[in-house]
């Protein structure tokens, strides 16, 4: 970076490097969670209609409200929810950059459990947001105690909850997130981008929103509705928080081809479903795989693994990567987060894993 430029930037965010998995061009690309089928034809057809109907209308300005995209949301999610329950953006990652605009900012805290989705504190960073990260217990796992103790302790102005998590795959129980909530003062923000993977759907933080107001379920369309080019994201939360919202969103933040696009893949979710299911078993044919050969991975409720057991994590990612399969070092001792793909992509990824195993041993060790 220029001299002159750093010297003009914040303080608090000089030295630092921004977010981002590696792009490499590989045959199988299994690094960033994105659902691994692309939208069928009669799914495109659908979203077309859609963006077809505001061509017209292009030279207006798109609803600031997104008012039909919300009732969609609103339906699709049910648990008794309506519009003014829900809000949309650009992708979760606005969601949450809104969320932190409205109750964080220069003299507020955030409270994490990392590891976790790790966009949490550089948005935190990004709003003049303090983060505070209260750890995991050893094995990654959270339990009610724990974290209603952390949020005590430290008594944030928002708790970021992550089910299931981002890079563990694991899901919280329900008890931890009540404890969550009524151990906090603040804003409790149950991050489900993964929920349709979950292997209890049902077990949704959605059932607890009745009666709590601090707290907030965000959502996103990129992994279950195969939608990550489209970057759309929502929450549902009492509509207060809603109307916060609208305090600092951006004028016209969601464009009329976004929401247009986003309400035809909702018209498409039944269908999209059935690649969700084919999915989850990929992820449970990895996890059964790996196990069997002696590496440790935990049952997973999102649409990846993490594989544990490694005794050189980035040197068991790059032959993997040598022979054309791409995933994820996150920088965990001893672990590698693989997304589940195709048939044919986890075929190509447990062949690859075998063949590492057998020439290469010495990268490997039993936790």
């Amino acid at each position: 970076m220029n001299h002159e430029i750093e010297a003009l930037l914040r303080e608090d965010l000089r030295g630092k490097s921004p977010y981002g998995a590696p792009q490499i061009d590989v045959p199988v690309a299994l690094n960033t969670n994105e659902n691994a089928y692309a939208l069928s034809e009669a799914v495109r057809d659908r979203i077309a209609a859609y963006i077809g109907a505001e061509l017209e209308h292009l030279n207006r300005y798109p609803d600031r409200d997104a008012t039909a995209l919300r009732e969609d949301l609103a339906a699709y999610l049910g648990h008794g929810l309506e519009a003014d329950n829900v809000w949309a953006a650009n992708g979760s990652n606005e969601i949450l950059q809104q969320l932190l605009q409205a109750f964080g900012g220069p003299g507020r805290t955030a409270l994490g459990f990392m590891p976790s989705y790790s966009m949490h504190p550089l948005l935190a960073r990004g709003t003049g947001t303090a983060f505070t990260d209260a750890g995991r217990h050893g094995d990654y796992t959270l339990d009610a105690e724990y974290v209603a103790a952390r949020v005590k302790e430290h008594d944030p102005d928002v708790v970021f909850l992550v089910s299931p998590n981002n890079p563990t795959g694991t899901a919280l129980d329900p008890e931890t997130v009540r404890a969550a909530y009524e151990a906090a003062r603040g804003v409790v923000v149950v991050d489900e981008a993964y929920a349709e993977f979950a292997r209890d759907p049902e077990s949704t933080a959605l059932n607890l929103l009745a009666g709590r107001p601090r707290m907030v379920v965000t959502r996103t369309m990129s992994k279950a509705f195969a939608f990550a080019g489209a970057r759309v994201g929502y929450l549902a939360a009492d509509p207060s928080v809603v109307e916060a919202l609208l305090l600092v969103r951006l004028p016209y933040h969601l464009s009329a081809i976004t929401q247009a696009a986003a309400r035809g893949a909702l018209a498409s979710a039944g269908e999209l479903q059935a690649e969700v299911d084919q999915l989850r078993a990929q992820r449970d044919r990895i996890v059964e795989t790996v196990r069997h050969w002696g590496l440790p991975v935990a049952d997973s409720d999102a649409n990846f693994v993490l594989m544990g057991g490694l005794a050189d994590p980035h040197a068991v990612w790059s032959e993997l990567l040598d022979r054309g399969v791409l995933v994820r070092d996150i920088g965990l001792a001893g672990r590698l987060r693989i997304t589940a793909g195709t048939p044919d992509e986890t075929t190509a990824f447990l062949e690859a894993l075998r063949d590492t195993l057998r020439k290469r041993p010495d990268l490997f060790a039993n936790d």
